[in-house]
């Protein structure tokens, strides 16, 4: 059984003090609806997922009290990828027709307060600071440029690109453009990473509405189909997030595994792709999982990026709404903002930030601690 999108909605990003998280994800659920030309009481489940914003269930206390079976789900970073996947299946399996994902968030300001207990770890974990992700980004990345020549201009680079997509972006938070120079020459937060090169914590919603293909020209003319979603967690080796230690002999991080199955999924490699959501937590993040994921080799993002092939109109266009560089990241919804934004490149609908040429295949990266990479496929 395939799978069709034939709904989005979205709740622009940022910051809405006079809305709820909860208001926000309904915005965004009644958005997909009418854009599906259906309503709740036609919805046979739902998946959907907040962090901050309480339970995504109740949604139907502003949606409709109907009955369907609603199921939370939390996952990090990549909830909204599981949240599709949880959908995808549900769909695939033949027990429902149709059904929608929601996510959405309302973080405070500030950094993510994370507990280690709840990650498994130990307090000591936390109290010695190593809770703070800056640090761990930042070692990573530091070594990354070494082993494989990837310099500082070339991140700075990455978060102007960023800035520069979502300007163009109507429902991004950051809507204007940075130069290079200033992002580079921002508050050190973490060597080699200075403000401007880190996504925040945010708010936002996003909905999707979700049938089986054969019955997709029942809600639209523009369907869009989920060719591959998968998800996988860490294997011992790899050097993730809150990760207390690194063993002697490293292996493939969750991504590269979760990017492999996608593609053998949909039958297609990294050269098909037209368009491509990646992780951006930060600037380095994108630089490697662009390899993580299969469209380039480690240290080839160097002249890539510096080449402009990333850009909206390069030959391999990365994060075209800005990605969560621009966008901030409300947990809940982020990973459903970068299939929303496919859905519009796929179906021509992205404006200023379309990518040219006539889009047939689009991919999306989510990637959570401590350690869970999740990955969709889309086709027009």
């Amino acid at each position: 059984m395939d799978v069709a999108i034939v709904g989005i909605g979205i709740h622009p990003f940022g910051r809405t003090p006079a809305r709820s998280g909860l208001q926000q994800g309904a915005f965004a659920a009644r958005q997909a609806l009418q854009d599906a030309g259906t309503q709740w009481r036609d919805m046979q489940f739902a998946f959907g997922g907040s962090a901050s914003a309480g339970s995504a269930d109740a949604l139907v206390n502003e949606l409709g009290l109907t009955g369907i079976p609603f199921i939370n789900v939390a996952n990090g970073c990549a909830t909204g990828g599981s949240s599709l996947i949880s959908a995808y299946n549900a769909i695939k399996s033949g027990e429902y027709d149709i059904g929608l994902v929601a996510g959405f968030d309302k973080h405070e300001r500030g950094a993510f307060n994370a507990d280690p207990e709840a990650l498994g770890l130990g307090r000591w974990y936390g109290e010695v600071g190593m809770m703070l992700t800056t640090q761990f980004f930042a070692m990573k990345i530091q070594k990354y440029m070494h082993d494989y020549g990837i310099s500082a201009d070339t991140l700075a680079r990455v978060a102007e690109k960023s800035f520069i997509n979502g300007s163009k972006n109507p429902n991004a938070w950051r809507r204007e453009p940075i130069s290079r120079e200033e992002i580079a020459g921002s508050i050190m937060v973490n060597d080699p990473l200075t403000k401007y090169m880190f996504c925040s914590p945010s708010e936002g919603g996003v909905a999707l509405v979700l049938c089986r293909a054969d019955r997709a020209a029942q809600y639209t003319d523009t369907p869009v189909y989920l060719k591959a979603a998968t998800l996988k967690s860490r294997r011992f080796g790899s050097f993730e997030v809150f990760a207390p230690s690194q063993a002697l002999e490293q292996v493939d991080g969750p991504t590269v595994d979760a990017a492999r199955t996608a593609f053998e999924m949909a039958g297609v490699g990294p050269s098909d792709i037209d368009v491509m959501q990646l992780q951006d937590t930060e600037a380095g993040a994108e630089i490697m999982h662009m390899a993580e994921n299969g469209f380039c080799e480690h240290g080839e993002q160097e002249s890539l990026i510096q080449s402009g092939a990333t850009a909206i109109d390069g030959r391999m266009p990365v994060n075209t709404d800005g990605g969560c560089i621009a966008n901030g990241e409300p947990i809940g919804a982020s990973g459903l903002r970068q299939v929303y934004e496919n859905v519009l490149q796929l179906r021509g609908q992205a404006g200023e930030h379309q990518v040219p040429g006539d889009p047939q295949l689009a991919y999306s990266h989510v990637y959570g601690a401590p350690g869970i990479s999740a990955v969709t496929i889309l086709q027009r």
